[in-house]
């Protein structure tokens, strides 16, 4: 019996810096993702924020399942600024998270230097054109 082609959730099992952005993606460890990204101390995972442009806590599921391991979640929110809800500040603040929003591009960068420094990052970043 032949199967077929399989579907998998996009996901990258370790820890790596984003070597670029734009184009509506990411590139990182010598593999490129189209669409947004949530860099977790699992690894790296497509993701899709079904309440765009407000994010809410059920966006942010999977950062919350691993929250123990994070000390600080970037929120890269495209290509503008926007503050998160208050709701979902006071839901990582019980989680212990720390957030911080900025344009995906400081996002990529300042996750880069985190990471770099094995820092507890994690990272949102919603995908730019």
């Amino acid at each position: 019996m032949v199967k077929g082609i399989e579907i998998r959730d996009a996901h990258f099992p370790g820890r790596a810096p984003i070597d670029a952005y734009g184009n509506g993606g990411f590139r990182f460890a010598d593999m490129s993702h189209r669409g947004s990204i949530l860099c977790l101390p699992s690894g790296i995972h497509g993701w899709e924020p079904k309440t765009l442009p407000i994010l809410t806590a059920a966006d942010l599921s999977l950062v919350l399942e691993q929250a123990s391991d994070i000390e600080i979640l970037l929120v890269g929110t495209g290509t503008e600024l926007r503050r998160l809800p208050q709701e979902l500040r006071d839901v990582l603040r019980a989680h212990r998270i720390s957030s911080d929003p900025m344009s995906t591009g400081a996002a990529v960068r300042t996750y880069n230097v985190l990471l770099a420094e094995d820092r507890a990052v994690a990272a949102a970043l919603i995908a730019v054109d």
